[in-house]
């Protein structure tokens, strides 16, 4: 039988955490699924885990190559897959049992919809709820606030290109991913509901990110996006030039105009301003 979605999970050194997050795709409510299991160059036990696995379900299938990082690995994963979706899945996470079935079934309602992706619970060195919003290209230019743990077809990322391995540092893969979709005008669905477990530890990778680090990146999205930037600030003059508010002489300058798109992008301002008018 042909897998209806291929779960697709990079793993470096995951022999901590790996057994629990394969648990959570043996218990899936949707059975028809593939798990990619791709050992990214680990020196700990994560290919006898994997290996075990897949002994004993032939859903999984184990992968492994030299470390190349996590973009590649993700892609790698993906080109081998048989799935109409995919699901990147971190080696640490969890997922919710109803993840892929709600998803599945937000897919067949409406054909338009390309990613599906919902709310995360933390576990491990820190607890509670992340809720995220709908998607807005023009808050996805600022910065990512959707996790890679979301549910895609795998047409549209083969229509980017996949995950981008050109990135100056890893980690933000996904962000570029979201914004190449939304450029394409990919609809992306909100579940309003909590669709995995996020793991959290000392150990991160998102906690050796220097400044500098993410600085790069940001700097590498603006290049590579910069025709959506300008388009962005486009709109946005317009939507000032249109309103019908009783600005202060200066307000109604370009300073203001600019300040406006730094702050809306970037969350500062580059001129000092005056205060508005109260109508």
């Amino acid at each position: 039988m042909i897998p209806i979605i291929s779960i697709i999970i990079p793993c470096f050194n995951s022999e901590i955490t790996l057994e629990s997050t394969l648990e959570s795709v043996l218990n899936q409510e949707f059975q028809n699924w593939e798990a990619i299991i791709i050992n990214d160059g680990s020196v700990d036990k994560t290919e006898e885990i994997a290996l075990n696995w897949s002994k004993n379900d032939n859903r999984f299938r184990y992968f492994s190559k030299q470390n190349e990082g996590l973009s590649k690995t993700r892609n790698y994963g993906i080109a081998k897959s048989k799935g109409e979706y995919i699901l990147p899945l971190d080696s640490d996470n969890q997922l919710k049992k109803d993840f892929v079935s709600n998803a599945i079934i937000v897919f067949e309602k409406d054909s338009s919809v390309g990613v599906v992706y919902g709310d995360a619970e933390y576990f491990g060195e820190r607890t509670g709820s992340w809720n995220v919003e709908n998607f807005d290209l023009q808050k996805m230019l600022l910065n990512n606030y959707i996790d890679a743990c979301a549910i895609y077809k795998k047409k549209i990322w083969e229509q980017v290109g996949g995950y981008d391995e050109k990135m100056p540092f890893q980690g933000h893969e996904d962000w570029e991913l979201w914004l190449a979709l939304g450029i394409l005008n990919v609809k992306f669905h909100h579940l309003k509901k909590t669709t995995f477990r996020y793991f959290v530890s000392n150990n991160s990778m998102i906690r050796s990110f220097t400044d500098e680090m993410l600085k790069s990146n940001q700097d590498y999205i603006a290049k590579k996006y910069s025709n959506c930037y300008q388009n962005q600030y486009a709109k946005l003059y317009l939507k000032v030039k249109e309103k019908d508010i009783e600005y202060d002489e200066n307000l109604k300058s370009e300073k203001f105009v600019i300040n406006l798109f730094f702050k809306t992008f970037f969350g500062f301002t580059v001129f000092k301003q005056k205060k508005i008018k109260n109508n």
